[in-house]
């Protein structure tokens, strides 16, 4: 045979493989390596039927052989429809598992009328701040229970007429029932010093002390703003 002119070929060699020969050679390397290492009576995609050739129930594939079987395992339609099918059981078991919903324990206390209170207007010498004080007096207060508080807005209650102009401020303690005050809907100063409450176990009272923000300071700073939007100011009368 003459393998001077055969292309890729040299005298004392085997000639050429072709591309079908590589594609069985690879299967039969891909069987092997799969009878070392895959058990068949562990596989739930593998069977036999009456024929006496194997099934994949998987891909829905038909094998003379296991060698066959085994070397379709690892090709790349039974990997990917493995990736499928693992993702659709992730999936569905996802759906089905509920999230718990956290279980809180309700108490219930029978209410026994309004606290009593005490409210002070003050104003700072030094920044001319108006600030206020509540001392609400909580002398049956339940044990375990603090005092709470919150600013709420004239839209979120429906007790009276909203009104832009006044806010609301809510104090709450079991068994009392809440009560709220009325105030201007200014911006409140919660700088350090100008906010701050306080309960004192032994004496069950409650502090609150809060300051508003200067009017001034933010007309003064509307003003400065709207002038530098609107450029410099124009100039004066001209000299005789």
């Amino acid at each position: 045979m003459d393998f001077q002119h055969r292309a890729g070929g040299k005298t004392g060699g085997g000639g050429v493989a072709s591309a079908s020969e590589s594609n069985r050679d690879r299967r039969e390397r891909l069987r092997q390596l799969a009878l070392e290492t895959i058990n068949l009576s562990k596989d739930p995609y593998f069977m036999k039927n009456h024929l006496g050739t194997y099934e994949c129930k998987l891909c829905l594939t038909l094998h003379n052989n296991e060698g066959s079987y085994l070397a379709h395992t690892q090709g790349k339609k039974h990997q990917s429809n493995l990736a499928r099918r693992a993702a659709r059981e992730n999936q569905q078991l996802t759906d089905s598992v509920q999230p718990i919903k956290p279980h809180y324990e309700v108490r219930k206390f029978i209410k026994i009328g309004r606290p009593g209170y005490k409210v002070t207007k003050q104003r700072d010498p030094d920044t001319k701040q108006q600030s206020l004080l509540f001392q609400i007096d909580y002398p049956e207060i339940s044990d375990n229970i603090v005092p709470k508080h919150r600013f709420m807005s004239g839209f979120e209650q429906h007790v009276e007429a909203p009104d832009r102009r006044w806010q609301y401020l809510l104090f709450a303690a079991e068994p009392y029932e809440t009560i709220a005050f009325k105030i201007p809907s200014r911006e409140v100063d919660k700088s350090e010093g100008k906010f701050w409450t306080s309960y004192n176990i032994e004496t069950k009272q409650f502090f609150l002390q809060f300051a508003f923000k200067l009017e001034s300071n933010k007309y003064s700073s509307d003003h400065s703003s709207s002038a530098r939007s609107y450029g410099p100011a124009p100039p004066g009368p001209p000299r005789g």
